[in-house]
Order: C-alpha cells, then sequence, then structure tokens
C-alpha cells in the first residue's frame, strides 16, 4: 500500500508529460493504438471524440463532486470488461496495484474498464511504473488540461522514487 506523505503532495501536483488542451490531445491520440486514460473528463472526451482507450480508470467524480450523467453513462457503456476496486483518497491500495499491473499484462485482451471506489487520483502512477513503452497515458489536470505521457526509463526511475516514499508496508 501507498500513501502520500504530506512533504510529497506538492512534488506530486508538479505536471509529468507534455499538458495539452482538448484539440491537441486529439491531434496526438488519432494515431495512437494503445492508450490509457485515467479520469472520468479525459474518458469522456476521448470516448465521445470516437477514440477508445484500450483501458481506462474511473471514479465517477469530477471536481470531488458526482460526474453528469451523460458523462457516466458513456463510460459505463464503454468496455464489456469492468473491475471495481475500493481506493480511499490519498493512497494507492494493493489491491488497485494489482489489478493495473493484471490489465496492464492483458492489454491484447481489453479493453478494460476499472471502476474505483474512493479517488482514482494517484493511479496514474502506478500505470506509469508497469506500463509498457508503446501505450500513451493520458490523464487530466484540474482546471489546467490534460497531460500525454510516454512512459520511458526517465519518467519511470522518476515515479519510482515517489514510490518508494510513499510506499507503507
Amino acid at each position: 500500500m501507498y500513501i502520500v506523505p504530506e512533504n510529497l503532495r506538492d512534488i506530486l501536483k508538479e505536471p509529468v508529460g507534455k499538458l495539452v488542451d482538448e484539440k491537441k490531445l486529439l491531434e496526438i491520440l488519432k494515431n495512437k493504438k494503445k492508450i490509457v486514460s485515467i479520469g472520468d473528463t479525459v474518458t469522456y472526451t476521448l470516448l465521445k471524440n470516437e477514440i477508445e482507450p484500450v483501458f481506462c480508470i474511473v471514479d465517477y467524480k469530477t471536481h470531488r463532486g458526482v460526474c453528469e450523467d451523460e458523462i457516466i453513462e458513456t463510460i459505463k457503456s464503454f468496455a464489456k470488461k469492468s473491475i471495481k476496486v475500493e481506493n480511499p483518497p490519498g493512497f494507492i491500495t494493493d489491491d488497485l496495484c494489482e489489478v493495473i499491473k493484471i490489465v496492464l499484462e492483458n492489454l491484447e485482451t481489453g479493453p478494460f474498464r476499472i471502476e474505483v471506489e474512493g479517488e482514482e487520483d494517484l493511479a496514474s502512477l502506478i500505470v506509469l511504473s508497469f506500463a509498457p513503452s508503446d501505450v500513451t497515458i493520458i490523464y487530466g489536470l484540474p482546471d489546467k488540461g490534460v497531460l500525454v505521457v510516454k512512459p520511458t526509463r526517465e519518467i519511470k526511475d522518476k515515479v519510482k522514487k515517489a514510490l518508494d516514499i510513499m510506499r507503507c508496508d
């Protein structure tokens, strides 16, 4: 299990990857095959533009409130394979880690939808840590845009350092 210590909160708010608006996002993703979306708004944006991620991680919340019905319905209609997992705010549970690892090992059998009871915000760290290099990861940065990240060795090393600080057994 991982928990965010107070001294790491500001560091985790720093963007990892390329910050883009919706128009640029759609441009970047038009030729990508393996996309992982983390967050309800970014997942909805993809789906309404007919771009299917290989898997998404959602909690049906946006800006700490419940998503609009249209967003929930659109996301729920995506991916026949759905996995539910609990993950409280400020944590990354072992269950969430395991589900993400399993899905990443089985991308060719997707698409998948991971539904988080609690909060999915920190799931990007686990995805970045374990994703193969041919995956494009996107997640929202509230009120700023969307981050597009390729899981390079440099990114994985940076994420590992943060996870090592967060680890609690």
